[in-house]
């Protein structure tokens, strides 16, 4: 059996100084929103039962305050205004430009390959679409947003032109 080691005399360590925190900058605002006021009641006995408020609902403040104009959907481009307001746009360099209609130029002609039942099928085309789409609408949110939005507004409607083979051959010609 192991004898118990003898007790050594420890070294009190100086006493730390309680953590103090900083006084908060500001009071923070209440989570209520401040039409709801929130009762107080007195010291309640503990047998009571707690006293519930039901807030206003909040379609009863939203129509006491002013309405907001409704926004606005941005008109959809065909192609043909699409590529006018592409080239006259100050959003987008002209080295960038020319990148983006080469871009345009390769899928358009994946799409006649497509039609012509050679080997892309509509679902990577389609994938070529949006990332062309998000590559445009990138150049374009900062410097040009109304271009930005009627772009967005006419991305279904465009891919409609190019998904449909009659309307794409119209297109073409």
């Amino acid at each position: 059996m192991p004898k118990p080691a003898a007790s050594q005399p420890v070294a009190s360590e100086p006493a730390s100084k309680p953590v103090t925190r900083p006084a908060p900058q500001a009071a923070r605002a209440p989570l209520t929103p401040p039409s709801v006021k929130t009762p107080v009641s007195p010291a309640a006995p503990k047998d009571a039962a707690p006293v519930k408020t039901t807030p206003k609902p909040v379609a009863q403040a939203v129509a006491a305050s002013p309405a907001a104009p409704a926004p606005t959907a941005a008109p959809t481009l065909d192609l043909k205004a699409l590529t006018a307001r592409l080239k006259a746009t100050k959003a987008i360099g002209v080295f960038t430009k020319i990148s983006l209609k080469n871009k345009v130029d390769d899928l358009m002609q994946r799409f006649t390959e497509h039609y012509q039942g050679k080997k892309p099928p509509i679902a990577e085309l389609r994938l070529s679409y949006d990332l062309l789409m998000m590559k445009v609408l990138s150049l374009l949110q900062d410097e040009d947003e109304a271009l930005a939005s009627a772009v967005i507004s006419s991305r279904e409607a465009l891919w409609a032109l190019l998904a449909d083979e009659k309307t794409f051959a119209a297109l073409q010609s």
